[in-house]
């Protein structure tokens, strides 16, 4: 009850305090939940880069339609995917799975082989637009571990990635921007969004049981 609790209290934070910062511990924390979140076949096709950088913070502001959150977050995070899947990168992530179990087994070896078999021919966009979907469940555990920890954050996908790939240097590294995530503390009293009603669809309006 307390996690829901956290998840109703949390919202899309529209004007954050500058002066307050989160705690290294606490970003550390929710850096760790997205590291650890479940991606397909566990080839974690993504990177978080967090920009600290105030000129770069500036730099990135104008091309994400000025939104404050970008410089008055106290932690900017940038998750970008990979812009493609190669053989390269798959070996990696199957070799290093193997190292970290001590062992090597036959029916990953076969998957292995499935996935080089199938990933690499799919073509670039493709590929990426599947790297993008993963980056989406980390973002979705980073916002759950910001509302555990009681810091603020608003996800943004209100941006120009082609710019911001340019600001970061992304492409040369192989990768593409997704979404942002700004954490912080709220300004209660310059925020719009902080007293209004969370809106959700009811229950029976939103599962259904099969």
């Amino acid at each position: 009850m307390k996690l829901l609790d956290r998840l109703r209290w949390r919202y899309a934070t529209k004007k954050m305090n500058p002066t307050l910062k989160v705690s290294k511990e606490k970003v550390e924390r929710i850096l760790e939940a997205a590291r650890l979140a479940p991606t397909s076949s566990g080839l974690q096709p993504f990177e978080i880069f967090m920009v600290n950088d105030p000129q770069t913070r500036e730099r990135i502001k104008p091309i994400a339609w000025n939104q404050g959150q970008i410089t008055e977050s106290s932690h900017l995070l940038v998750f970008a995917a990979w812009d493609d899947y190669t053989v390269e990168r798959i070996n990696l992530m199957f070799d290093l799975t193997n190292t970290v179990r001590g062992t090597k087994h036959e029916g990953w070896e076969n998957y292995r082989a499935q996935v080089l078999g199938s990933y690499p021919q799919r073509g670039a966009e493709v590929n990426f637009a599947h790297a993008a979907r993963q980056v989406y469940i980390a973002l979705g555990a980073a916002l759950i571990a910001a509302a555990h920890e009681e810091v603020d954050s608003t996800p943004i996908e209100g941006f120009d990635p082609v710019a911001l790939d340019e600001i970061l240097d992304l492409r040369a590294r192989g990768l593409r921007s997704v979404a942002i995530l700004a954490l912080g503390y709220r300004e209660a009293d310059q925020d719009w969004l902080v007293n209004l009603k969370k809106v959700r669809r009811a229950r029976d309006q939103f599962v259904t049981e099969i």
